[in-house]
């Protein structure tokens, strides 16, 4: 009976204890998939014109594009309640956000979304890559250099940022959104030293750097498919790529998002995942050298072939018609306070004589244009932007792995529009002080060490001379009350009094908050410096009080140019000669980000503003269009023009170079596309694309053998990398040509095989 008893009690127990982990494993199912929020995210190409289209960035009107380094990208997420706010993130693969396509952006999400997607919760940022087509930003002083108003550069730009917050809203799926945060020791040193040493010592005590060092990372998770993206803030300039660099690139930045959506790609690969890169699963040839030798040398080079547009995107590597069900993973490394600090992390030195330049004006014997600044894969370039890439995506990949920290809390958001023209800020008591009309200094035309300027200006001039000013006065005078406000820097530039044929620069500017639980992102139109950036977020913590993560998402929604401190403003190095609204700008962004910030914390709403003006209609575009492409007689568009060598072998970490004869990439900017392929042969006839003019180890130039000749060349160059399958290969082309008549035709071509082992 004894037993019985016994057996009726374990049975019992076992059904309780079954009962018990039933329940235990319902309530964490609940617990994993108890989403809080709805995310979304979406990536698409805003690559600009290739060819022709002067650079945005440093100014340099010889600085023309000429090819395609990566491509760029604009990359957005939507975080929302089930039933409440919402906020939209975009990240752009450009310089800076522009007004005038944040002004077409909202109109076009109007009227898709009605009142969803508005000025007040959606913010659009640039990561300030200096490698990017210029021409869409709607004031004068910033389109001088490109002609005026490029059309292409606009379009493509609107284009892109609408479709890739299309591709989030449609993503929108029950999520979580976790943030975490670490250090960067080596992407990012300040070039301006002496101004930041002006700040006060008892502040500067309160720092270990003079630059900020901390990366702050959002994790997107959706309940079904898991991780599907990250975006992250840290600060360095997007000036690895030189002023003399003609190829369309994402810069350090763009470079680091790269990496990291096909690490992440590669992860899921390695975790039995549907890959979306097909390289990942072409299996290594077991052919022996000599029979891969004989199969390559039976595909020569092919004839130039019509073809459609559509082409070039079904071949692209990563292209959406190969993606698996699941959405794809977008990451985006996003701008901060970048405005002192570059990622030119050896130093400035001059190059003419080797030595580190003047500290206090970065001058080597008098003259700003003989110091640069030096990345660590210096003399190379292109070295330095993957180095310094590579460091903030193995941070974010860290950070990545590691995020545990949950967002909780209501989505919130406060936006204004101001007019820095003639802002009145409080000091306390009855004192107040006045922002200024906008204005460049001399010691703007200087430069920096990432790149100099010309002439005999230098940086820390608080004097000018009198020929530049003379100069200055056949364009526009400042009167006395501009002179005064804007003291201790000498006005080259009266840029916010000039008014023909429209505005040169903005006066009236967005200032906007997102609050994700307890993550808050403060929408800058411009550059802070550090220690400016550090007083912002400080007065801005002090309001929510609470653990809040406070980042400054720099270069959004417009641009204008540089905020310093107070003490660094009249230093008059290249940053404070460029904040255009005086020596209270500073105090102005702190005084009205900390009323939107209060206004969150009490429930409050802010007033709207005075709206930006809308200045599309008298854009001035004075660059030539593409009239006609050809080629010599007998040649078509496609050809090879120089082909590899016959029965050639090539070793992992080679170059290879192929030259075909072409057409202007501004006929079709291949968006979606490539203009470059390399393609490995599988079996006896299949070509599979596995590297792209989106990828870091391709690059497709193009150039003119005369500036005014119809006939045009693409230089394709294949950095062989180390994980690259032993195969027969080829390169192929895509382009489109123009007829004097206007019309536009699709082309391909491809070289001989060729041998990698």
């Amino acid at each position: 009976m004894e037993f019985f008893q016994a057996l009726i009690q374990k049975q019992h127990s076992i059904a309780w204890f079954w009962i018990l982990l039933l329940v235990c494993v319902l309530n964490g199912k609940t617990t994993i998939s108890a989403s809080n929020y709805l995310v979304g995210l979406g990536s698409y190409d805003i690559t600009g014109p290739a060819a022709d289209v002067n650079m945005m960035g440093y100014a340099n009107s010889d600085q023309t594009a000429s090819g395609i380094h990566f491509r760029l990208r604009a990359r957005a997420f939507i975080v929302a309640e089930p039933q409440g706010n919402r906020v939209v993130f975009v990240n752009l693969d450009a310089c800076m956000a522009s007004q005038l396509i944040t002004i077409k952006v909202l109109e076009r999400l109007k009227a898709r979304y009605g009142d969803l997607y508005t000025e007040k919760n959606v913010a659009i940022s640039g990561i300030h890559t200096h490698a990017g087509p210029g021409g869409y930003l709607q004031y004068v002083v910033y389109i001088v250099t490109s002609l005026g108003f490029v059309r292409q550069s606009f379009d493509v730009i609107v284009d892109g940022i609408e479709q890739s917050i299309i591709r989030a809203h449609e993503n929108l799926h029950p999520g979580s959104v976790f943030v975490n945060k670490g250090e960067i020791l080596d992407a990012g040193v300040n070039r301006s030293p002496s101004s930041y040493l002006n700040n006060p010592a008892t502040e500067r005590a309160k720092y270990k750097y003079d630059v900020d060092k901390e990366m702050t990372l959002l994790k997107f998770v959706d309940d079904q498919w898991g991780p599907v993206g990250a975006f992250n803030w840290f600060a360095t300039h997007g000036t690895s790529m030189s002023r003399t660099n003609e190829l369309i690139s994402g810069d350090n930045k763009g470079t680091a998002a790269r990496l990291m959506e096909d690490w992440f790609n590669q992860k899921r690969v390695s975790e039995n995942e549907n890959p979306r890169r097909v390289s990942n699963i072409v299996q290594v040839s077991q052919t022996n050298h000599h029979e891969l030798l004989e199969l390559a040398s039976s595909f020569q080079s092919t004839s130039g072939q019509p073809t459609t547009k559509y082409l070039s995107i079904s071949r692209r590597v990563r292209s959406v018609l190969r993606s698996a069900d699941r959405p794809i993973f977008v990451s985006a490394f996003c701008q901060s306070n970048c405005g002192d600090v570059s990622p030119n992390v050896l130093g400035a030195f001059c190059t003419d004589t080797g030595v580190p330049c003047d500290f206090n004006h970065s001058t080597c014997g008098g003259k700003n244009e003989l110091c640069y600044g030096r990345g660590p894969g210096y003399p190379d370039e292109f070295e330095s932007t993957r180095i310094i890439g590579e460091r903030q995506f193995k941070k974010a990949a860290d950070l990545f792995n590691s995020a545990a920290e949950k967002l909780n809390g209501k989505i919130d958001f406060r936006h204004s529009y101001l007019d820095f023209s003639q802002l009145v800020v409080k000091k306390g008591g009855n004192e107040s002080v006045k922002t200024c009309p906008a204005a460049m200094g001399f010691a703007f035309a200087a430069g920096t060490t990432d790149g100099p300027g010309a002439f005999d200006f230098k940086q820390g001039d608080n004097t000018g001379n009198p020929f530049w000013k003379l100069v200055r006065n056949l364009l526009k005078t400042p009167s006395q009350e501009q002179k005064d406000c804007q003291q201790p820097k000498p006005i080259l530039l009266d840029t916010g009094e000039m008014k023909v044929p429209y505005d040169w620069a903005p006066s009236i500017l967005p200032v906007q908050i997102l609050k994700i639980g307890q993550m808050v992102i403060l929408s800058v139109p411009g550059e802070f410096t550090t220690m400016a950036g550090r007083r912002l977020r400080d007065a801005v913590s002090a309001v929510f009080k609470g653990k809040v993560h406070v980042v400054i998402a720099g270069l959004t929604n417009t641009y204008s140019q540089y905020i310093t401190t107070f003490e660094e403003y009249e230093m008059q190095r290249y940053e404070g000669a460029s904040t255009l609204y005086g020596p209270h700008t500073l105090s102005a962004y702190i005084q009205e980000f900390t009323k939107l910030a209060t206004a969150i914390v009490t429930g409050k709403t802010v007033e709207a503003g005075p709206p930006p003006p809308d200045l599309l209609s008298k854009q001035i575009g004075l660059l030539p269009p593409v009239v006609v492409d050809s080629t010599p007689l007998g040649v078509k568009f496609g050809d090879v023009s120089t082909d590899v060598p016959q029965n050639s072998t090539f070793k992992k970490g080679d170059t290879l170079t192929v030259v075909f004869w072409s057409a202007c990439p501004r006929n079709d900017l291949m968006t979606e596309g490539t203009f470059a392929l390399v393609e490995l042969l599988q079996g006896q006839d299949t070509w599979v694309p596995v590297y792209d003019d989106d990828d870091i180890c391709l690059r497709f130039k193009w150039s003119r053998p005369s500036k005014l000749s119809a006939q045009s060349h693409a230089t394709i160059e294949w950095r062989i990398p180390q994980s690259t399958v032993p195969g027969v290969y080829r390169v192929s082309h895509f382009g489109a040509s123009k007829s004097l008549f206007g019309s536009i035709s699709h082309f391909s071509g491809s070289s001989s095989a060729f041998v990698v082992k």
